[in-house]
């Protein structure tokens, strides 16, 4: 009959419990040291610098973030319309700096970059508003398109109770999302449009594992009918499933860390604030699919047994 190798409803306990304390530890974080917020969402000043020669990007940002004056991003680029290399600094605050602040990470920056003659090309106050609305309509995408799974699993999977299998589907990436957030907590990264591209990239990648799972539920409630109980149907369909959920999550999460290797070695911070959240959200995706999915599932429909028609 059915082949079971691993038992993963038996320890599901330990299996909620993981991500739930891991969810914790991140909310009681985020509150105590705060959650760093990138410039295009608290709004600041950029300040950019034309040089010569070769800059250090992170020498530039110790030696700003040294100043103390909030959160710091430092990026480097050519000008537009001219043949101009720029070092382009942000302060992330409420505010933003005066005049007065400026002059003075100006002075400070030539004075230690002499060899490159940093000459201010450019200073720009920014307001949060524009980034507010990049987010608010990222926001209701991830809600319209929650929306849209829900009603799609329902359809798809009317058989084996597809209401229920959407919503815990959707608990699933909200465990995703929340994987992705802790990683910016603790890695100190920025909240900024990386944010948001890391999570409407897991959001698509991880439910594809759930609806595969989905679907070997669904070919083995025609194949063995009432044979086999809720959990042990859900069982043998993980366990069907699992090769190619682990394979399929290795090999993209090993292409993911090479780009996340190769940012690291060159100092391209922007890229690295990318690929390595992808890659912490690409192994929860596949944890969520196989640990808490199916297995949540199980104890909803054994808490609510489909009824009987007269």
């Amino acid at each position: 009959m059915a082949n079971n190798k691993f038992d993963f409803l038996k320890n599901k306990k330990i299996f909620f419990i993981i991500p739930i304390a891991i969810a914790v530890i991140t909310i009681i974080t985020a509150l105590i040291i705060g959650v760093p917020v990138d410039i295009e969402f608290k709004g600041g000043t950029m300040l950019t610098y034309s040089y010569t020669g070769t800059i250090d990007v992170n020498a530039v940002k110790t030696k700003v973030e040294s100043m103390n004056l909030g959160t710091v991003g430092v990026t480097t680029g050519s000008a537009f319309g001219s043949d101009l290399e720029t070092v382009q600094v942000s302060f992330a605050s409420d505010e933003g700096l005066t005049a007065e602040v400026q002059a003075n990470v100006t002075n400070d920056l030539q004075a230690e970059f002499a060899d490159n003659n940093l000459a201010l090309v450019n200073s720009q106050d920014v307001k949060p508003s524009a980034g507010f609305s990049f987010f608010l309509k990222c926001f209701v995408a991830v809600m319209f398109s929650f929306v849209l799974l829900i009603i799609y699993i329902a359809l798809r999977f009317k058989n084996i109770g597809g209401w229920s299998a959407g919503a815990f589907a959707l608990v699933a990436l909200a465990n995703d999302v929340f994987m992705v957030f802790a990683t910016f907590v603790f890695m100190r990264l920025s909240i900024d449009a990386n944010f948001m591209a890391v999570i409407l990239t897991i959001l698509g990648y991880s439910i594809n594992n759930t609806i595969v799972l989905y679907d070997r539920v669904r070919e083995n409630r025609k194949l063995y009918g009432k044979k086999l109980t809720i959990d042990e149907l859900v069982n043998t369909s993980i366990n069907q499933s699992l090769s190619r959920s682990i394979k399929t999550t290795i090999t993209t999460a090993i292409a993911v860390l090479s780009m996340c290797v190769v940012a690291m070695v060159c100092g391209v911070e922007s890229i690295v604030s990318f690929v390595f959240p992808m890659f912490i959200g690409l192994l929860a995706g596949c944890y969520s699919s196989i640990f808490i999915a199916g297995p949540a599932w199980t104890v909803w429909k054994n808490a609510h047994p489909d009824k009987k028609k007269a």
